[in-house]
């Protein structure tokens, strides 16, 4: 898996494969145009190897392999065995040190529940440092900057998703406009919105947290 595009390290987003549900390898292999570096977490290497995905970084506590195991695969084995730290943040903290600007991410939803919930978690805490967008079969996620503008086709389905609560919430472009003081999980969301005709649409907040998916299933 090559890429015929001019990318440069560090100026393009890495691939972090987490350890979740796989998602359809076209979907893995487009992101791998654009990602000059793939890290790969612990328990997810097997899988990965087996797809014949080239693997640069393996990260984690080891606590499913055996890191002996690997001693002749070209990779590099970064141990990170603090137990206050998901290996997914344990990546995010990598790729800062790395001096990245971005990472895609893939395999972070499906499978456990509580995994997927604190993949979320690490998306909103890390997504202020790094320009993190979750991909999977059916959306493409990430934590939106206060003021947000982007193109869509008429029709694109949108969910805004607070994480916890977010304040003075405003949109133009949808076919549900929003103008809240406040949305809250658990009581108010903007879920299963969309786009109301090919052109801008447009998402301001002040403060918390909110995430946009962009639905495609």
């Amino acid at each position: 898996m090559s890429s015929h595009h001019i990318i440069r390290d560090k100026q393009e987003p890495a691939l972090i494969i987490a350890n979740g549900e796989a998602c359809s390898l076209d979907l893995v292999e487009q992101l791998l145009e654009w990602s000059p570096t793939v890290v790969v977490l612990d328990g997810a290497l097997e899988r990965v190897i087996s797809l014949g995905i080239k693997v640069d970084v393996w990260l984690g506590d080891f606590d499913h392999a055996q890191a002996a195991d690997y001693n002749d695969y070209p990779l590099k084995k970064v141990h990170t065995p603090d137990q206050n730290l998901t290996d997914l943040e344990k990546a995010f903290e990598y790729l800062l040190e790395e001096g990245y600007p971005a990472a895609n991410v893939v395999w972070a939803s499906g499978k456990r529940m509580d995994h997927t919930l604190n993949n979320f978690h690490s998306l909103v805490r890390y997504g202020r440092k790094l320009k993190i967008v979750f991909f999977d079969d059916y959306s493409t996620s990430y934590l939106l900057p206060p003021t947000f503008e982007k193109w869509y086709p008429a029709g694109t389905p949108l969910s805004l998703m607070p994480y916890g609560e977010a304040f003075q919430v405003k949109s133009s472009g949808l076919v549900y406009d929003l103008n809240h003081p406040e949305l809250r999980l658990g009581t108010q969301t903007s879920s299963s919105n969309e786009a109301r005709e090919d052109g801008i649409v447009k998402i301001s907040y002040e403060s918390g947290a909110l995430i946009l998916m962009e639905c495609h299933d």
